[in-house]
């Protein structure tokens, strides 16, 4: 008997943590919420910054949490870099973001097509799983899904992802690479006070 298997086959991919470092760097006055695992890793590699709201657990919550954040503060840009087992905990969120229709909201996905956090298992995009055709059809205003690092600098060139109006979310296919960790400071109350001082409230 033969196996048959839904499985996608090899594609191309992009160094994750070279892509990250060309999305921190389109970030002017932005903030960036990363999804908990290797995203805050990459993220905090790039650079450190006040503006970084690393979440080290509630896992599903990126999304959400930049959606908040997106709301309360429509005027700045938030970038939500998270990745596809994380988001794939979530899919609901991609329908709740459609609706409030938050102009400022980017979701990048960094989509190794594995759950690198819990042994490397075969993740749903993996699998056939589309993020961002999801994210498409739940009326996303831009959705994109890069396979080079090449594609990704021409887009970012163009200042594509603030284009139009959001929320908009772009797919990265990055290697299933695990580069050495690069920890974010670990106390959430610390992140949470130097976060919201950088928005010019107070700590509470």
């Amino acid at each position: 008997m033969v196996k048959t298997s839904n499985e996608r086959p090899q594609r191309e991919s992009m160094d994750r943590r070279a892509a990250v470092v060309r999305l921190v760097a389109t970030r002017r006055d932005g903030l960036i919420v990363t999804g908990l695992g290797s995203p805050s890793y990459d993220v905090y590699a790039a650079g450190d910054d006040d503006r970084n709201y690393y979440l080290w657990g509630a896992m599903g919550g990126a999304a959400l949490v930049g959606l908040g954040l997106a709301l309360a503060q429509p005027d700045r840009r938030v970038m939500v870099i998270t990745g596809d087992g994380e988001q794939l905990m979530a899919m609901g969120s991609l329908a709740t973001i459609a609706v409030a229709a938050p102009l400022g909201l980017d979701l990048f996905i960094l989509d190794n097509e594995h759950y690198g956090e819990t042994g490397m298992q075969i993740s749903h995009t993996k699998r056939g799983v589309d993020l961002a055709a999801v994210a498409a059809a739940s009326g996303f205003a831009s959705t994109a899904v890069f396979q080079t690092l090449t594609e990704l600098e021409t887009f970012l060139a163009s200042d594509g992802a603030c284009a139009q109006a959001g929320p908009r979310l772009y797919v990265l296919k990055i290697a299933t690479d695990s580069p050495p960790r690069a920890l974010p400071p670990r106390d959430a109350v610390h992140i949470k006070n130097r976060f919201r001082a950088n928005l010019g409230f107070s700590p509470n």
